[in-house]
């Protein structure tokens, strides 16, 4: 029977891609491999045929022979007519499949599960292994961020079996050779023509299971226990800040390093107060006399202390003061950022005659201008 031409045969131009070609026979391969049609002689034909076409057009340096002579030019480069050349497609399959992404992992996972297309997966019985980390969330006040503190916190983390000492076996029993991987770890599976390794499900990839098993931890080898702690939150950490505690996670295996307990701080909001780095922002009302005249003031700050400010003659509203050195301590350092003070103009609602008396005496030796005109917008105190 005469060949067809491998363009016709992949479905794809002369002047097709690489890329294109091996999309092409892709396509083809999942639909007719033999794993897929057992016993189907016609698939196995237009396997055989879609192969070899894509041996050929795959090729760098056979690609342009045969697009110039045709089969004839392939005489003699080791094409055999009609044979099933498959090894060049087994030996091509993780190229074929590895651009796809994560849509050719999804196809494994859907049909073997997680960790099918890895490597073997298996930790054995005499094997150590880090323990896991634990994350523990901690609100704190926002006054409590900024001078730091102390705080008892109660979590639960596995621990070393004391009865078992972590080998998981009651007295006197020990592990045994898992009977379903027979100690290896893995099991291979299949379905349509994929064949993988798997973690073996009966010892989880160990190679041992227990027949006995530990009363006590029922042979996990860890039991789940509650533990108290005193946390010092250090001055000056802000929202979101995670802190390290070594080794109180979870349990190691078979004697290997416990995981770190990662606490994450969650910072509330103050109702007076709000922070930009190490610098504090707050808000204060004065008069509009001891903005106009200047003034000195007692501010309250976050610590409760009493700080004077002077209000320079003539402030206007809006304007920021900064008193140095009463912001948000630098961890682990002396050093202090600023604090902040909007001056916020507050003008009379209720007056009495003799304040408006005044005040009327005060608007004609003002003279204030009835027509004034728009000011630039970056002119103004924000």
């Amino acid at each position: 029977m005469a060949k067809r031409d491998y363009y016709e045969v992949l479905g794809v131009e002369k002047k097709a891609s690489q890329d294109e070609i091996k999309k092409a026979y892709r396509k083809l391969a999942i639909k007719y491999h033999p794993d897929r049609n057992p016993g189907n002689k016609e698939a196995e034909e237009k396997f055989r045929e879609a192969t070899e076409a894509y041996e050929i057009l795959s090729d760098d340096k056979k690609r342009p022979i045969y697009d110039q002579y045709g089969f004839a030019g392939l005489e003699g480069m080791g094409q055999e007519s009609g044979g099933a050349q498959y090894s060049h497609a087994f030996h091509d399959f993780s190229d074929l499949f590895g651009d796809m992404g994560g849509g050719f992992g999804d196809i494994f996972e859907n049909l073997f599960g997680s960790g099918s297309m890895g490597g073997s997966g298996r930790r054995s019985a005499s094997e150590t292994g880090q323990g896991a980390s634990l994350r523990y969330d901690l609100d704190i006040s926002f006054r409590d961020a900024v001078y730091g503190t102390k705080a008892d916190i109660k979590f639960q983390h596995n621990e070393i079996c004391e009865t078992c000492h972590g080998s998981g076996c009651a007295r006197g029993a020990s592990r045994k050779t898992c009977p379903t991987c027979g100690g290896v770890g893995q099991v291979r599976r299949s379905a349509g023509f994929f064949a993988v390794q798997q973690t073996c499900p009966t010892c989880g990839g160990t190679g041992t299971v227990i027949d006995h098993p530990c009363t006590a931890c029922h042979g996990a080898g860890v039991v789940t226990k509650s533990k108290r702690m005193t946390l010092s939150v250090p001055a000056g950490v802000d929202d979101g800040k995670r802190i390290a505690i070594p080794h109180q996670g979870d349990a190691g295996v078979n004697g290997g390093t416990a995981g770190d307990l990662i606490v994450v701080l969650h910072v509330e909001q103050h109702p007076y107060f709000e922070r930009d780095g190490q610098d504090l922002y707050c808000a204060v009302p004065v008069s509009m006399i001891q903005a106009a005249l200047g003034a000195t003031i007692n501010v309250t700050s976050l610590d409760d202390k009493k700080i004077e400010l002077h209000i320079p003659a003539g402030t206007t509203h809006g304007k920021l003061l900064r008193i140095k050195s009463e912001g948000v301590p630098f961890t682990g350092s002396t050093r202090k950022g600023d604090l902040y003070i909007k001056i916020l103009i507050q003008v009379p609602q209720h007056m009495t005659s003799q304040q408006r008396a005044l005040l009327e005496q005060y608007a004609l030796l003002e003279n204030a201008d009835v027509s004034p005109q728009p000011v630039p917008l970056s002119s103004l105190n924000r």
